[in-house]
């Protein structure tokens, strides 16, 4: 499922014009982004939660050349599912 194919699917389910869905899709996501800028947990019950994993430097190697670089401090999303969205997974492929 794409973006546009969300906003199509709530459009029609919601009774909304095209671009109110949008609107609300984008609102969403944008929260969520601000949250994990602030280095926010997100937590939608039943489906699963989003945190960033932090991650220290470390020397790592260019895989062309093969030359030693430092790799920088970063952070990064992780997405961990809930029970109830792999269990309802898991049961639709029986």
């Amino acid at each position: 499922m794409t973006k546009a194919d969300l906003i199509n699917i709530i459009s029609q389910k919601a009774n909304l014009q095209h671009r109110q869905a949008e609107v609300v899709v984008n609102l969403v996501f944008d929260m969520m982004c601000d949250a994990l800028k602030k280095d926010e947990r997100i937590e939608i019950r039943g489906f699963g939660s989003f945190v960033n994993r932090s991650y220290e430097s470390y020397q790592g190697r260019n895989p062309k050349t093969g030359q030693v670089v430092q790799v920088p401090p970063k952070r990064v999303p992780f997405f961990k599912v809930g029970k109830e969205l792999k269990e309802m997974v898991d049961f639709e492929k029986k």
